[in-house]
């Protein structure tokens, strides 16, 4: 699996239209083969810092939904969004488990 965590620092004036693109982005990515769950959320400490949650069942998976259309849309909106430097930290895992709480 791989699993990837995405920070997005976004312009205050730019917040909306970013918003926008996540919501497209989250609701196709997840109709993608291979993705197991596709999630973004704004930051509770600074509500312009938007984080993607991924998880691919493998590197194909994240490689394909690399060339999707939706994917290349928010990768251009970007430029004209950003506050500061995006950060990607990806994670490759042999497994998982839930843990009840």
């Amino acid at each position: 699996m791989i699993v990837l965590h995405a920070v997005f620092p976004i312009e205050p004036d730019s917040l909306d239209e970013a918003l926008d693109h996540a919501e497209t982005l989250v609701e196709r990515s997840n109709e993608e083969e291979g993705m197991i769950d596709y999630r973004a959320a704004t930051d509770v400490e600074d509500g312009t810092v938007l984080r993607f949650f991924e998880q691919y069942e493998d590197a194909a998976a994240f490689e394909a939904h690399t060339q999707t259309d939706h994917f290349r849309a928010f990768e251009a909106a970007l430029p004209d969004l950003l506050a500061g430097e995006p950060r990607v930290t990806r994670f490759d895992v042999d497994s998982a488990t839930e843990l009840e709480l």
